[in-house]
């Protein structure tokens, strides 16, 4: 993406080092609010472009360089969430936010700004995890920004308000609509260790094709939805229940013997991969409460698997 980053007229080597430092936590901030690296990483092209499109002198007068691009990025991404839901309800199947692998790559907030209600400071450590994303996808988009930007990214209202054209009062309820939508929807969280051994339980009863083991591990109300993008054959709508999932997962197993699944961190959280001659053709993302999987995601789409065949497009952390 920097190579395309040229200015039009040259600042200083420090100055161009910091604009472009920038990168990472813009992308990181994009994808939690589009749901797609693709779609992230065209909001960020887009917000440098705006940034060079400056003069000189209009660069030098912004105090700081940094919350511009950060306010800019934000209001890209709020206009491209209006287009996306249009796009995504002519989606063929179900449209499932892009996993992305190894949670060190995700930073989960900023140092400072520490003053408030510390019920509006609740930081979401799992604001990458799978189950997060898709509760955001119901969410509007004011409501969406002002969440990840409060809660995550530890903006104030204040600073959210001149982002979505609200008052700091409105962004508050948005951010409090949207913590309501997520304790409405989401388990509390089981340990990681706990869901590294349930994912390997699943593993193994599923390569078995231990139909009962694969039912006592699934809650009797599991939901299982596939995204295929319309290029690849999978279920157009989800399915439910433990039964029905279990049997279509020893079916499955059965037509592509030719498959090897692998334990892997999807989005911050134990999960598997589908890998054919080496090239990952499919991602399952779990919830888990308790002991059982409640939700299973399963991502098809080759467009939303290229980081985990071409290796992931960001490194760690905010410089």
């Amino acid at each position: 993406m920097t190579d395309h980053l040229v200015p039009a007229h040259e600042p200083s080597d420090a100055g161009l080092n910091a604009i472009i430092g920038e990168r990472r936590h813009l992308i990181n901030l994009a994808y939690r609010l589009l749901g797609s690296l693709a779609d992230a990483e065209d909001a960020v092209q887009e917000t440098y472009a705006r940034w060079y499109a400056l003069s000189r002198q209009q660069q030098d007068a912004i105090a700081s360089p940094g919350a511009w691009l950060t306010t800019v990025a934000s209001r890209v991404c709020l206009d491209l969430l209006g287009s996306a839901r249009v796009r995504r309800e002519r989606y063929v199947g179900e449209w499932i936010p892009e996993p992305v692998p190894e949670p060190s790559q995700w930073i989960n907030g900023r140092s400072g700004d520490a003053a408030g209600d510390p019920a509006d400071r609740a930081t979401l450590d799992e604001s990458v995890s799978m189950a997060f994303l898709v509760v955001l996808e119901a969410m509007t988009p004011a409501e969406r920004v002002a969440l990840i930007l409060h809660d995550v990214f530890r903006y104030s209202f204040a600073e959210i308000a001149g982002i979505v054209g609200r008052t700091p009062a409105a962004c508050r309820e948005l951010a409090s609509s949207a913590r309501r939508r997520i304790r409405a929807t989401q388990a509390p969280p089981t340990p990681a260790s706990r869901q590294a051994r349930i994912v390997r339980d699943f593993k193994r009863a599923w390569e078995a094709r231990d139909i009962d083991a694969l039912i006592g591990l699934l809650d009797p109300h599991v939901t299982a939805v596939a995204d295929g993008g319309g290029v690849v054959s999978t279920a157009l709508r989800p399915v439910a229940g433990a039964e029905r999932i279990a049997h279509s997962l020893v079916l499955l197993e059965d037509r592509l013997r030719d498959l090897t699944l692998l334990e892997r961190t999807v989005n911050g959280q134990p999960g598997l991969i589908a890998q054919r001659d080496g090239v990952t053709v499919s991602v399952y993302a779990f919830e888990i409460a308790g002991d059982r999987i409640t939700h299973i995601w399963a991502v098809r789409n080759p467009e939303k698997l290229r980081t985990w065949t071409t290796g992931p497009s960001l490194t760690s952390g905010r410089s």
